[in-house]
């Protein structure tokens, strides 16, 4: 503002200077034309009353002699008459251009937003295809294996037992070596419960539940586990009720999946933090490990069945995990960073309850 009077005030010195000689008035209109675009339609017509006052006391200086003394007054407001609409339409062109440019910017992110929700619908749509080739085959060739498993570990028990009679043999190596033999079919039989739970998942039994009672709850029960780990426990859930609508099993085998996941990730010890937060409309659980961290490209497979970094590991745990958050409504997030640890992040809605909060409902919970 203060360097458009400035120059206005330039402009009129020039024009008095001059004797009128070098007819200038119009420059006026680059001073008012630059405010009015910057600073908006007040500033313009501010400016502009300025620069004729300017141009008047100019005029009225130089004791032009005129054939009647209203006429310098006219000439001025003939100036204001230029002025005036020019400010106006330029201020009415900005508004227009900055109407446009809001409307470009919305559209621009609406089309990123459709073409990311279109992204993920894609992505759903291949993974849900995928689950179903997988859980076909699972579930015949899980019913097809564990009817023998079953008659190999009583056959194993069976064994077991006549070498235990038999005093001329060690009966100890014997018997250890049917152990052997009987975790391994237990193995197996731990990967088969896993294809047949893809397959064919229980359905979810859904009620109201307080989510920080039942975490608070369950990780008490495991502090043996953690202390046998020589990992600490790093409690940050929020004991605020956090009401969810949902399986209580389910959600808790969904938990409990990802930090046996991070205790396996440290195998030497170190620190696993579980947090809960409340939010406007979301139960927030963040489950963070101290462990190897992951590279970009095993986080990219976290959910791809059968794709799995450890030696035993069926690729179905996290798989399996995601179907029971989606079946809850909610999602589910890793962040993952190599020699730092790994973060997963579970959102999940909260429900209608005393203190006030938005119901959710959980779409696919009567067909789950």
């Amino acid at each position: 503002m203060v360097l458009a009077l400035t120059l206005a005030a330039g402009i009129g010195v020039i024009d008095y200077s001059t004797g009128r000689d070098a007819v200038i008035s119009a420059f006026y209109l680059v001073p008012i034309c630059w405010i009015t675009w910057i600073v908006g339609r007040s500033a313009g017509v501010a400016v502009s009353l300025v620069s004729v006052l300017f141009w008047l006391l100019g005029d009225l200086s130089l004791e032009y002699s005129y054939t009647h003394p209203v006429l310098p007054y006219w000439n001025a407001a003939m100036l204001l008459v230029l002025f005036l609409p020019t400010v106006y339409l330029l201020s009415a062109f900005q508004r227009a251009h900055l109407h446009l440019e809001e409307t470009v910017r919305l559209r621009t992110a609406a089309l990123h937003r459709e073409i990311e929700e279109r992204q993920r619908a894609e992505k759903a749509r291949i993974q849900a295809e995928r689950l179903a080739v997988v859980g076909g085959m699972a579930a015949q060739v899980a019913h097809e294996v564990r009817n023998p498993l079953g008659a190999i570990v009583l056959t194993l028990d069976l064994v077991k037992g006549e070498l235990e009679k038999n005093e001329d043999r060690a009966p100890g190596e014997g018997t250890e070596l049917i152990g052997d033999i009987r975790e391994e079919v237990q193995r197996i039989d731990r990967v088969i419960m896993d294809y047949l739970a893809l397959a064919h998942p229980r359905k979810a039994r859904l009620e109201s539940l307080d989510l920080s009672a039942l975490l608070c709850h369950k990780l008490t029960l495991m502090r043996g586990v953690f202390a046998q780990a020589d990992v600490f426990l790093k409690d940050e859930i929020s004991r605020r009720p956090a009401p969810v609508n949902g399986d209580p099993d389910q959600l808790w085998q969904a938990i409990l999946n990802i930090i046996r996941n991070g205790l396996e990730a440290m195998p030497g010890g170190g620190t696993l933090t579980v947090s809960l937060e409340v939010e406007k409309d979301a139960a927030i659980v963040r489950v963070r490990d101290t462990g190897g961290g992951m590279t970009g490209e095993q986080q990219e497979k976290l959910f791809v069945p059968f794709v799995t970094s450890k030696a035993h590991g069926t690729g179905l745990g996290l798989v399996l995990v995601q179907q029971v958050v989606a079946e809850h409504a909610g999602r589910i997030e890793c962040l993952s960073t190599v020699g730092e640890g790994t973060q997963f992040t579970l959102h999940f809605p909260l429900r209608n309850g005393p203190d006030g909060l938005t119901l959710l409902e959980v779409p696919g919970s009567e067909n789950s």
